[in-house]
Order: structure tokens, then C-alpha cells, then sequence
């Protein structure tokens, strides 16, 4: 838990380099998701650490405010696609009258916030989110994931190539784990054949998941990954190299995310 709040910390701090150079001008720049600018991704991004901070802090709570809600069925990612008009959609529209300085203040706050709770969690202690429960150490690197992804949205608006870094481990470790909801979230049957994953780090190194017999697999750099499975990227346009149909089948819906399927990125290749 500690080397992963560590990180989050880190991915933090590069999401803010993101937006401290900006103009307020910069802030209505668009996204790849349809109807987000860079404002909706820092308000996204600061609503759900304000949720995350209190289902940890009051978990009851959180569950009867669900209950009460109609929001149980997840966040879903419209940044990555997902359905519009969703109420995901309704609270940046809410967010619209902040000033940039005021949505940084936010985030920074929220953030800062929620990592403090963090530190009160074990591994395997169970939290409440959107859908199922989580364990620590996967709310946490949801989290990170989250920050990665929408830091990604920013990162395209604003035509920066970040360099990968290691913690996208914990994206590909998040976005492997996710596979049998990548199915159920579509009703689908869960995939009875196994899949491995073996996937090129930054520095060179392998980073692998699944059974090392599995004849099915996932071949890749790691960060062209990560941007599949939170659909920052269409399957296309990627170097992944995908053994069996059951790898295809995955990898055609991957979905790291909590919520309701995601439309995805068209594809830019032609």
C-alpha cells in the first residue's frame, strides 16, 4: 500500500505539470471525449476523489447514498466514450461556472484529501464504490488508473507525448484483473479459457500476468496496453500482438473502468 500511494503521489504531481503552464484559455481546450475540454477532466477527476475520500471514511453512508441515488451501476468513463447525457456527464455540466484556478484549488484539495485516507487502508480492507465492492489496494490503483487515463485526455488536448513510466504496471495490472468484467459489464458469458499477458516495460523489462501455459495471449508494449484496456486508443492502433481468439475477444472490449460499456476511440489508421 505504501509503494502504491507513492506512486499515486507521483502520478499526481504529473497530472498537475499538466495543467500549471495553462492559460485560462487552455482549460476549454478539447478532448478526445466528445463534449469534455480539459476543465471537465480536472473536475472529474476532483468529484470522484471527494467520493472516494468518503466512501472510505463512511462506507454506510456512501452505500445509502447510492441506494438513494440511482447511480449504484457505476461512473462509467464518458471521457473514454461511455453513454451521453449520463449523469457523469451532468456533474461537469455542474462544474461549468468554476474558474480554472478554482477546479485546480479543487482537485489539488480533494486529491490531497483522499490520499490522507488512503493511508488508512489496508490491502484487503473492502470499500464501497460504484458496482462492486473494492479491495484497498484496488481502490487505490483505480485511482491511479483514473489519473492516468484523464491525464492522457489532457495530455492529447494539448498535443504532449508524456514518456511512459513504470507505474503503468498498476494500469496494466488493473486493466489484466478486469478482464471477466470486461464481458459481464455487456452481459456477455465469462471466458472459460485462460490469457496471458507479456508486455515490454519502459525500461526493457517483462512485466507478465496469467498462467504461463495459456496458449492465448497478449504481446505488447506495455503503454500501448494501457491505453486499450481504458480505451484511450483503438485496438488498430496499437503494437499489441494477440495469440488465440480468446486474447482478440478481450482485447476487443477491454475495459479497465468501472460502469457501463465505453464506445472507445475510432480508429486514426487507416
Amino acid at each position: 500500500m505504501a509503494e502504491l500511494l507513492d506512486d499515486l503521489r507521483a502520478e499526481t504531481a504529473s497530472f498537475e505539470a499538466l495543467l500549471r503552464p495553462l492559460g485560462d484559455d487552455d482549460w476549454e481546450r478539447p478532448t478526445p471525449a466528445e463534449g469534455w475540454a480539459i476543465r471537465d477532466q480536472v473536475s472529474h477527476l476532483a468529484w470522484f476523489d471527494d467520493a472516494a475520500g468518503r466512501a472510505v471514511t463512511d462506507p454506510d453512508g456512501h452505500r445509502a447514498a447510492l441506494a438513494g441515488s440511482g447511480r449504484g451501476d457505476g461512473p462509467g468513463d464518458v471521457a473514454a466514450g461511455g453513454p451521453a447525457g449520463s449523469w457523469v456527464d451532468a456533474l461537469v455540466l455542474e462544474a461549468r461556472g468554476r474558474t480554472p484556478a478554482d477546479l485546480l484549488a479543487w482537485f489539488r484539495t480533494a486529491r490531497a484529501r483522499s490520499i490522507e485516507v488512503f493511508t488508512t487502508l489496508g490491502a484487503r480492507d473492502r470499500v464501497p464504490w460504484y458496482g462492486p465492492d473494492m479491495s484497498g489496494a484496488s481502490f487505490v490503483t483505480a485511482r491511479l488508473m483514473e489519473t492516468w487515463a484523464h491525464g492522457q485526455d489532457v495530455a492529447d488536448a494539448l498535443g504532449v507525448t508524456r514518456p511512459p513510466t513504470a507505474r503503468l504496471r498498476h494500469v496494466a495490472s488493473i486493466g489484466f484483473r478486469a478482464r471477466p468484467y470486461s464481458f459481464a459489464v455487456r452481459g456477455l458469458p465469462a471466458p472459460a479459457e485462460p490469457v496471458r499477458a507479456e508486455l515490454t516495460m519502459p525500461d526493457g523489462a517483462m512485466w507478465t500476468a496469467g498462467p504461463g501455459d495459456a496458449e492465448s495471449v497478449v504481446r505488447g508494449p506495455v503503454l500501448d496496453f494501457c491505453l486499450a484496456v481504458t480505451q484511450r486508443i483503438h485496438l488498430s492502433d496499437t503494437a499489441l500482438e494477440m495469440a488465440g481468439s480468446p486474447a482478440r475477444e478481450w482485447m476487443e472490449i477491454a475495459q479497465a473502468f468501472a460502469g457501463p460499456p465505453g464506445r472507445g476511440r475510432a480508429p486514426v489508421s487507416g
